[in-house]
């Protein structure tokens, strides 16, 4: 009998390990698995830089006027503030005036145009008092510097803008385009495939299910679990509990795919050809996590393809998909380790007796109340409620060794939205 090879980035764990001993070894061992491309900066929201990005130049680059107005300098004005000061000529975005200013004179100045030399301060139109010709104008004493947006004031040359890895926003395409970028360097999408296992497993819209039949929740929620992450996603169906076929379909997704994401099958029972299949194909790891809704996950390689073996329940799935699939897989594609944030929030339930020793992760619903926002916990516990996570806007993060919770006690909330999900009602 043959020894499964160790895998490099899943090491083997203790019988149980906790949840932040599961990040810290997944966040140590995994590296972007993908290579990159040029993209234009139309396309790039959404996907992860490839390299470091710096201002070639200050933005603004040219120090302006910030409204509609007169430019002038702040010292005259001060030593003289009831003349009527001659009008020297019109500065505009992109029509700067041209010349020197004659001392003693202000020049009209419009929003965004270049300060005229000689200048400091712009006062707006609507405080200044124009005389009846338009020659010149009564300007009231300002400080030095009102109204102007000096050159570099957003950001000054050579300011790095983005670090390698950074996942991109719509704001922040306004950023490149504001330094001047047209085409972004990115990494490539990942590519997923996403498998169901078990003969009791049954695609919806196959027709009706038989007592001991379940429709299949786990692919859709996994396939828009990777679109989260802007992979491309196939899903490859599901699998019969028959060794040879799931053995012919892992070494086929291997060399098409970067990752499988499995469901079911991925424990060491008689049935979970899943588990017994990658052990033969590549390396294999069972991870023993002390949390709940999940537990049992399996992680493993065939060649360069990474392969995660998720839970069978619906909930249980979820929640191991968000903490650890989710950061897994925005790592191997390119983008930095996510930190989700936790918000303490006051609990609107009460809990008494839990069992010490594991991290819980409960199903949270956002409620207001007198005092303001608190969350409230979804009143049932199974892993295959689908509700509660219809109903929930996030998960209530319960640490190991958390007893009784009392009503108006913090707990730690990981709202939905952390991992890019939109709201309720959005």
């Amino acid at each position: 009998m043959t020894s499964t090879p160790i895998s490099p980035r899943f090491q083997p764990a203790a019988s149980l390990i906790t949840h932040d001993d599961a990040i810290a070894r997944l966040k140590a061992r995994i590296a972007p698995i993908v290579g990159y491309e040029t993209v234009p900066l139309a396309a790039a929201a959404g996907r992860a830089l490839a390299e470091l990005i710096t201002a070639p130049h200050p933005v603004p680059l040219h120090t302006n006027s910030a409204v509609d107005g007169y430019a002038y300098v702040a010292s005259e004005v001060e030593a003289d503030p009831t003349r009527h000061w001659p009008i020297a000529g019109r500065a505009a975005a992109g029509h700067p005036f041209r010349g020197e200013r004659p001392a003693g004179h202000v020049v009209r100045a419009l929003t965004g145009a270049v300060m005229p030399a000689g200048t400091d301060t712009v006062a707006m139109q609507e405080v200044c008092t124009l005389s009846t010709d338009g020659s010149s104008v009564l300007i009231p004493k300002l400080k030095s510097g009102a109204n102007v947006r000096k050159a570099g004031e957003d950001v000054a040359a050579g300011t790095v803008l983005f670090e390698s890895g950074h996942v991109l926003r719509p704001q922040d395409l306004a950023a490149l385009a504001s330094v001047g970028v047209a085409d972004v360097p990115v990494y490539k999408p990942l590519r997923i495939a996403v498998v169901s296992s078990g003969d009791e497993i049954k695609a919806p819209g196959s027709g009706p299910i038989s007592i001991g039949e379940v429709y299949d929740a786990n692919a859709p929620m996994l396939a828009a679990l990777g679109g989260l992450v802007g992979a491309t996603v196939t899903n490859l169906g599901i699998l019969a509990d028959d060794r040879p076929l799931v053995e012919r379909t892992l070494a086929s997704a291997a060399r098409d795919y970067d990752v499988v994401l499995t469901s079911g099958g991925a424990s060491q029972g008689e049935e979970d050809h899943m588990a017994a299949s990658l052990g033969k194909l590549g390396s294999r790891h069972f991870w023993q996590i002390a949390i709940k809704p999940g537990r049992p996950m399996m992680f493993g390689e065939i060649g360069n393809t990474i392969v995660v073996g998720l839970p069978g329940n619906p909930v249980a799935v979820f929640v191991c998909g968000l903490m650890y699939a989710f950061p897994m897989l925005r790592r191997l594609g390119g983008a930095a380790w996510p930190t989700t944030r936790r918000y303490r929030l006051p609990a609107a339930f009460a809990f008494e007796g839990r069992k010490v020793g594991r991290r819980e992760f409960w199903r949270g619903i956002l409620t207001d109340t007198s005092h303001g926002l608190a969350v409230d916990k979804f009143a049932r516990d199974g892993s295959g409620l689908i509700s509660g996570l219809r109903i929930a806007d996030g998960l209530i993060d319960i640490p190991e060794d958390a007893t009784d919770i009392a009503v108006g006690d913090l707990v730690d909330f990981i709202p939905f939205t952390e991992f890019g999900i939109a709201p309720k009602n959005a």
